[in-house]
C-alpha cells in the first residue's frame, strides 16, 4: 500500500495502527497464538507481546490461561485513546470488522 508524493517518495501507511490490528486478530480468534497474530499484523511476535500488555494494561482485553494456551477477551466498551475519539467504544471498530471475523471463523 505505497503512496507516491509529489516529490516522488514513497511512503507505506495505513489508516489503522499495529495495536488496532492486533485487537481485531484477536477479535477474529481469541485462542490464537501471538506468533499467529503477530504473522497476521506483520509485527514480530515481540511486538505483538509488548502490544497485547498495552492492549491489556489499558483495560481493552483480559487473558486467562486455559492449559498451555492464553483467550483473550476484549472490552468493547473501551473508549479510543486519541481526543477526536474518545467519546467513542473501540466496540464500533469490532463491529465494523464482524463480518470480516465471522467469515475468518468460517473458514477455520
Amino acid at each position: 500500500m505505497a503512496t507516491t508524493g509529489e516529490n516522488g517518495s514513497t511512503r507505506n501507511w495505513t489508516f489503522l495502527t499495529n495495536h488496532g490490528h492486533v485487537l481485531l486478530a484477536i477479535a477474529r480468534n481469541p485462542t490464537a497464538r501471538l506468533r499467529d497474530v503477530a504473522d497476521e499484523v506483520g509485527v514480530t511476535e515481540r511486538a505483538a507481546q509488548s502490544i497485547v500488555a498495552d492492549l491489556e494494561a489499558g483495560g481493552y482485553l483480559s487473558r486467562t490461561r486455559v492449559g498451555r494456551r492464553n483467550e483473550y477477551t476484549l472490552n468493547p466498551a473501551g473508549r479510543f485513546r486519541h481526543p477526536a475519539e474518545a467519546d467513542r467504544q473501540v466496540g464500533a471498530l469490532l463491529a465494523l470488522f464482524a463480518d470480516d471475523a465471522a467469515e475468518s471463523a468460517d473458514r477455520a
